[in-house]
Order: C-alpha cells, then structure tokens, then sequence
C-alpha cells in the first residue's frame, strides 16, 4: 500500500472513537452516493488518503450534530472542492440544559428558523443508525412520520430517530416513547387553547405559537431537571 494510504479498516479505527456509529457499509454507502471517491488498488480494494479521512470526518460530523440530509452535505462538499468555505453551521452539541442554566429565548428577538430538510426512509435510517425494525417501530406508533402530503422524512423525524436510538440503550423504546407523545399533545392542545383569543384579535401573527411553544418548552425541562434527584 502505498505511503500514507489507508485501508478501509484502519479508517473505520481511525474516526470510531469519535463517531461511534460509524461502520463500514455506511462508509461504502457514502461511496456510494458519491461523497467520498477513495483510490482503488490493482487488486480492487480502496485506499483512502489522508484527505478522504478529513472529507469523512466532516460528513460524519454534519450528519451527527446538524443532522444535514446528503443533498446538502453534497452541495457543502462541491463547496470545498471549489475551494470555497461552506456555510457556518455553529456548534449542534449546545442545547437549553447543556453548560448552564438555560435562558428563556427573548420573543422579540427570535432565532433564525432551521432549514428543512427532506430526506428519504432509506437516508433516515442511515443518517440516525436505526435499525430497520427499530425505525419500524416508531412509525407504528407514529412517532415518526413522513412529512404531511410527501413520502420524506423532516428534521423532527430524523431528531426523534436519533434520540430512540440513543434510549435505546437504557432500555427505552417506542413503547416508552408513547408517554412523551401524549403529553407533548396535551401540551399542544393546552398551548392552542390559551393562544386562540390572541390569534383572533391578531390573526397575523404567526410567530405566536412558535413562541408560545419555546416558552412551554423551558418551561417543561426545567420541571423535568426539578424532579430528578440532586
């Protein structure tokens, strides 16, 4: 092999301390969906530079904390190779509960909207790690679902996908999963109740739900952090 070429294997060493759901067929499914183009040996195997392993470690990054769908993470990486810089995505890892108190979002000053995503079943299982039957699961107790009218997923999907897996391994499933549907439709249907004389004086306004959701939000994980022994 030539010098500083690796293997598929010595990658997969490489980045599993840092993406522990990295495997070798999502590698090969990357390949496949033409992000990454490693070198091919005379015998057939790929050998990855040291380039490839960094344009890797981004993907894997991308997908991990920003959860950005392949069209996007394609067009990022076209980007790069036209020497340009892709659009900041900031740090994912950070949320209310995380290094701190969190602070209630000032309503005056509400925070940029996320970009949609729309990514397939097949892209949803790959992007969250679940299992086929896992992801099955979920949408049997439709706890996730394709967005409404389309056969893709959105950002809520992947989020609640990502997150199963997660529980998953303290013994959480879908079943459990039921529980914080149900109170996050109470907390819908509570919300709706209290906003509707609002909305009929100022039926314009379309961030009120939106800002009324953040503030039942906090709301919820700071009762949540009070009941958990100190």
């Amino acid at each position: 092999m030539a010098l500083g070429l690796r293997s598929i294997g010595q990658v997969l060493a490489i980045l599993k301390p840092e993406f522990e759901d990295i495997s070798i067929s999502k590698i090969r499914f990357l390949e496949s969906e033409g992000l990454i183009s490693p070198e091919r040996a005379p015998s057939g195997y790929r050998r990855y530079a040291e380039s490839d392993i960094e344009r890797l470690r981004y993907i894997l990054d991308v997908q991990k904390n920003h959860y950005l769908p392949l069209k996007v993470i394609r067009e990022h990486l076209d980007m790069m190779d036209r020497g340009q810089e892709p659009p900041a995505l900031g740090n994912g890892r950070t949320g209310p509960g995380e290094g701190g108190e969190a602070e209630v979002p000032a309503t005056q000053q509400p925070r940029p909207p996320k970009r949609a995503i729309r990514i397939t079943r097949r892209e949803l299982l790959e992007l969250s790690g679940l299992s086929d039957p896992a992801l099955a699961e979920l949408e049997k107790h439709q706890l996730v679902v394709p967005r409404r009218g389309t056969i893709y997923y959105g950002r809520d999907a992947l989020t609640v996908a990502v997150i199963s897996r997660k529980l998953a391994a303290f013994g959480m499933d879908a079943r459990h999963l039921r529980v914080v549907k149900q109170a996050a439709e109470r907390e819908v249907g509570l919300i709706e109740q209290a906003i509707a004389p609002h909305l009929r004086r100022n039926p314009s306004n379309r961030t009120l739900p939106a800002e009324v959701m953040q503030l039942v939000l906090h709301a919820h994980a700071a009762v949540m952090r009070s009941q958990l022994p100190q």
